[in-house]
């Protein structure tokens, strides 16, 4: 394998033509990571009759599109996609290779990574590139992969100087996405697909897949509560909320354990990552594991009773007080204002 380029590569996750979200985003963070290094940007998008679905990556940064097209991809397996891959990494050594922390992703990228003994880190909520020193040896442009670590009770910097290539998943929902206005149609480089008999080991012979009707990433406003509402007949206050404000309803981890509200609905570390315009969290004491899925907010309210509680130090409004007493007198005077 020859020393890597600056280049960031982005791997397209994609069903039926459609591309998950969490690679458009991945995008546009590659855009600045490869701004500082001086390379390009990359996407690896591979399928069938997935061309379109190259071009709309040149939308969020994208300078080149590498397309592997063939029928015998056209649903991700696991042996034909990891090989693809790995194939393509060793032949042009690119310096770092991101894919979303999906069930996807989590199974591609390990695999790839051990074959072309490339660094990896999972389940990243940031990613920077900076010069580090690390035992007395200096290493330029090193990929800074952050994450939660030890449960969430700490964030993690994570490097691998020793390895040319650096490779991450990235969670969804943590990466801001936004089209460019003005963008360039790049190049697109049709890549032969080699057909090995091992891929035909796992054959699919139906599909069932069950879309998700939450969307909570997508949410413009939504209003969370954790333990603190104390009883599920108490949640329903957040329920009522949220339907006044024509927002989404959303959880921490304690309020699911506790069965107050669904999985779908958890907002942390180990639920979705939210950025929506507006954000109150109600009873939630603001543990780092449900910060690190909600603090990027535009504006956060915080209701609670602890006035010590952490969720405060992230908040642009608190109200110390019982959820129980506060959130009727939100309701009502939202009903009236909203009339």
């Amino acid at each position: 394998m020859s020393l890597s380029s600056n280049d960031v590569w982005v791997f397209i996750e994609q069903r039926s033509g459609k591309a998950a979200d969490v690679s458009f985003e991945l995008l546009c963070k590659s855009r600045k990571l490869a701004q500082v290094m001086g390379g390009k940007v990359k996407s690896v998008v591979i399928g069938h009759q997935v061309k379109e679905l190259a071009e709309e990556t040149f939308r969020y940064g994208a300078d080149e599109a590498l397309v592997i097209d063939h029928p015998a991809l056209k649903q991700f397996r696991t042996l034909p996609y990891s090989k693809t891959l790995t194939t393509l990494v060793q032949q042009f050594t690119p310096r770092i290779v991101l894919f979303g922390a999906t069930i996807i992703g989590r199974d591609l990228a390990p695999r790839v990574a051990s074959a072309t003994k490339s660094g990896l880190t999972a389940d990243c909520t940031d990613l920077r590139i900076a010069d580090v020193t690390y035992l007395r040896k200096e290493y330029k442009q090193l990929l800074l992969q952050i994450r939660p670590a030890f449960g969430g009770n700490i964030i993690a910097t994570i490097i691998t100087p020793d390895n040319p290539i650096q490779m991450a998943t990235v969670r969804e929902g943590v990466m801001e996405m936004h089209a460019l206005e003005n963008y360039q149609h790049g190049a697109l480089t049709a890549i032969p697909y080699v057909p090995d008999p091992l891929d035909e080991i796992v054959e699919v012979i139906e599909q069932h897949r069950e879309e998700n009707h939450v969307n909570l990433k997508a949410a413009p406003i939504i209003v969370s509560g954790g333990y603190g509402m104390r009883t599920k007949e108490n949640f329903r206050l957040i329920h009522e909320l949220a339907h006044v404000l024509g927002g989404e309803v959303a959880g921490s981890r304690a309020a699911v354990d506790a069965g107050f509200i669904p999985h779908e609905r958890q907002v942390g570390q180990t639920g979705v990552t939210v950025r929506p315009k507006l954000y109150i969290a109600v009873g939630i004491s603001g543990a780092i594991q449900h910060r690190a899925g909600m603090q990027e907010s535009n504006k956060i309210i915080a209701v609670n009773i602890d006035p010590d509680a952490p969720i405060f130090s992230i908040s642009h409004y608190g109200i110390v007080g019982d959820a129980m007493e506060v959130l009727p007198r939100f309701i009502e005077v939202y009903k009236n204002k909203l009339k």
